[in-house]
């Protein structure tokens, strides 16, 4: 009966968020427009492929709903809860996904890469849960610890080990892309943290031969380094997949061939439904509907820092950061490898590309700032 009755409170605790009047809402209009955006763009771009593979155009389309819809009940349960219930959590929650990541290093490899654990339903990948659960870890550690890190920088090796597993585990997939994202956004947030430039100078130098020894270690990189450097030097080989994605956002000029009419989604650039489908989108919507994405992404991205300002404490302020940028950085250099101006690399568009893991955790993390959002100040 005395445990019944604690997890009453527990579960009334956790509900009471009566703020909802102070939501921003346009941060929600503007991912509600994104996520509409992306389902257009997404069928559009994989109706062909879908019908050669699957015998069924609305193949991809079906899924990425099915995703998007569990997503906004996963995002609409976090922008209601008391999430302050939730912080004694985080420990457990960090171990458990450093846990996952090892166990994904033993799964049956997809494309010749261990980065998903099969689930039936769907393949998760785990390092999309590893960006978001090593924010709410710094955000969470940094605002208990704040203090002490000023006059002992020993307090910092705790997290320090955190940070370097997450990002090793998730470069022995192996996967680059990923890594360098949580890595740019996690010294983003050492800054807003106010921790000390020799505290931020340290990961750097430290990951600067490991970038390197990755990219040596590994031809396929280099390969793609080269491409990067000269796209048209070996169109039949290396250079055929970003030649390709520059010819869609050439041919589309200002206005596009019209929603639909892509020519080089014609079973001529491949993956045009997952890390390339932004050229499709600049081909058929030409450059105002290419600016029209960055600029809703630019939108997103300051009304995010505006929350992080008026957040009521530096645990919410350094995740909402976190999260902008990172949404917002991959969604850069999403749209940066398939322009040629950054090498290739298997990164999503966040709201366009299709996948289960990545779209789930978007939503969850456009909650959890639609949360925050609603806390009085």
């Amino acid at each position: 009966m005395i445990k019944r009755n604690r997890q009453k409170r527990f579960l009334s605790n956790l509900f009471n968020n009566k703020n909802f009047k102070h939501m921003d809402y346009s941060f929600l209009l503007v991912s509600g427009i994104l996520l509409i955006f992306g389902l257009l763009s997404l069928y559009s771009a994989s109706a062909i492929y879908a019908t050669n593979k699957y015998a069924d155009s609305f193949y991809y389309l079906k899924r990425q709903t099915l995703w998007i819809f569990i997503g906004l009940g996963c995002m609409t349960f976090i922008s209601g809860i008391n999430y302050k219930k939730l912080r004694p959590y985080i420990k457990p929650a960090i171990l458990l996904t450093l846990a996952l990541l090892i166990i994904t290093l033993f799964c049956p490899p997809i494309a010749n890469v261990r980065r998903w654990i099969p689930l039936g339903l769907m393949n998760f990948q785990t390092s999309e849960l590893a960006k978001l659960m090593i924010l709410i870890y710094f955000a969470d550690y940094f605002d208990r610890n704040i203090s002490k890190i000023s006059s002992n920088g020993r307090v910092l090796i705790q997290p320090m080990v955190v940070f370097a597993l997450t990002l090793g585990l998730i470069a022995l997939q192996p996967d680059l892309g990923t890594p360098a994202i949580i890595f740019i956004v996690s010294i983003l947030v050492f800054f807003a943290a106010g921790l000390k430039k020799r505290h931020i100078f340290i990961p750097i130098a430290l990951a600067v031969p490991a970038l390197i020894y990755e990219i040596f270690s590994r031809g396929y990189r280099i390969e793609r380094i080269k491409a990067f450097l000269s796209p048209w030097g070996d169109q039949a080989n290396t250079s055929y997949q970003i030649s390709q994605s520059l010819l869609a956002v050439g041919s589309g000029g200002w206005s596009g061939k019209g929603l639909g009419a892509s020519k080089l989604k014609l079973m001529y650039l491949p993956e045009v439904h997952t890390d390339f489908i932004f050229p499709i989108i600049a081909e058929e919507l030409g450059m105002i509907g290419a600016m029209v994405v960055v600029s809703l992404f630019l939108f997103l991205l300051l009304k995010g820092i505006k929350i992080a300002k008026s957040a009521n404490n530096l645990f919410s302020s350094l995740l909402v950061i976190g999260i902008m940028f990172t949404i917002t950085l991959q969604a850069f250099f999403n749209i940066a490898m398939t322009i040629g101006i950054a090498p290739t690399k298997g990164l999503p568009l966040p709201f366009f590309s299709y996948g289960g893991s990545s779209m789930v955790m978007t939503l969850i993390a456009i909650g959890i700032v639609l949360n925050i959002s609603a806390q009085k100040r």
